[in-house]
């Protein structure tokens, strides 16, 4: 499939990345020839004060739409079957549940994943997961990428985004929907690269927060990082060989930085938690949403296991998380294993 500039977008989702994308879709090139953004909300009190207020109630709420540019709805089909572009930004835990009352079909359209996380249950990523149960080819498939917390994007502070597409054309154009004054935008044609380098970054944030907890300093978080940085080229280069890939770019090492330090990160919060005490099951209630690496680390280690790549991170943080390994015993050991 090919895009044109008139192509028309729509995001399903109202959570802080999709109320983000909408921002930055109304703020650029999305609307050509008087098109509007659609937006499929399914929490009706949410779509509803979209519509009067022009403002999400539960997510970057002090954002306001124009009424003009976005069209709310609570039908997915609705949504889906007015656009050419659609623009998943659920958690990865929910995605199943999106496609339940799905009927229009997806293969005549473009599908976008802004998902940075894995598909429960299926240790699939979501364009794996579209490939598999909707038959979408990696050619109908693209995936938004990049270090890019929601609450910056709704103070409008500069951000890099990554579109990876394996027809760079449609990735060129979608830049240019997503090119805000406050968003620079680059392609890239590795899809399955920056798909799982912003699952992975999560696992390695994760780790990040359990040594905060446990009293580790700046100092340590480094070696983490860098570390998690190693692991992370790794397993992409053994699991998903890529000439040219550079990882030290923006949408691998900069998305990883973003997540391991910034207080916006939700999964630096979530090993937080853990590393001061609590239980798993508590700190996700705590949370109040959705830590992605949780998920990550056991697909992540599903999917190693069939490759052998050498990842002592990913490790500790799955047995803290899925073993009850104890965090201080358990990073105690990590630290002899890293250089």
């Amino acid at each position: 499939m090919v895009l044109g500039k008139d192509s028309r977008c729509a995001v399903v989702g109202h959570g802080s990345w999709a109320t983000g994308l909408v921002k930055i879709l109304t703020d650029s090139g999305a609307m050509e020839n008087g098109n509007r953004v659609g937006w499929y909300v399914r929490n009706p009190d949410v779509a509803e004060s979209l519509r009067s207020e022009g403002r999400n109630p539960r997510y970057l709420s002090d954002v306001e739409f124009d009424a003009k540019c976005i069209e709310v709805s609570g039908d997915i089909n609705a949504v889906v079957g007015a656009t050419d572009v659609v623009i998943f930004a659920a958690p990865s835990a929910f995605v199943k549940n999106y496609f339940e009352g799905l009927t229009v079909p997806l293969a005549d359209r473009f599908v976008i994943s802004a998902i940075k996380g894995i598909v429960p249950g299926n240790y699939l990523s979501v364009t794996e997961y579209l490939s598999r149960d909707h038959g979408l080819t990696l050619g109908r498939t693209g995936v938004i990428g990049g270090p890019s917390h929601a609450e910056e994007i709704a103070l409008e502070r500069l951000s890099y985004l990554t579109v990876a597409c394996e027809n760079l054309d449609n990735a060129r154009i979608m830049t240019h929907k997503l090119s805000a004054k406050y968003i620079r935008t680059t392609i890239s044609a590795d899809i399955h690269g920056v798909e799982y380098a912003a699952i992975l970054k999560n696992i390695y944030a994760l780790s990040v927060g359990i040594a905060a907890g446990l009293g580790y300093g700046d100092n340590f978080a480094s070696v983490l990082i860098s570390n998690g940085a190693r692991e992370m080229r790794r397993f992409l280069q053994k699991v998903f060989p890529c000439t040219g890939r550079d990882t030290d770019v923006s949408a691998y090492l900069g998305d990883l930085l973003v997540t391991a330090y910034s207080p916006f990160s939700r999964n630096r919060r979530f090993g937080l938690m853990i590393g001061t005490g609590l239980h798993v099951k508590v700190a996700q209630m705590e949370l109040g949403g959705v830590a992605e690496g949780y998920y990550a680390s056991e697909t992540v280690r599903h999917v190693n296991d069939a490759h052998g790549v050498d990842m002592p991170i990913a490790e500790a943080v799955y047995s803290i998380l899925y073993e009850g390994t104890t965090p201080s015993k358990t990073m105690r050991n990590l630290t002899n294993k890293l250089i």
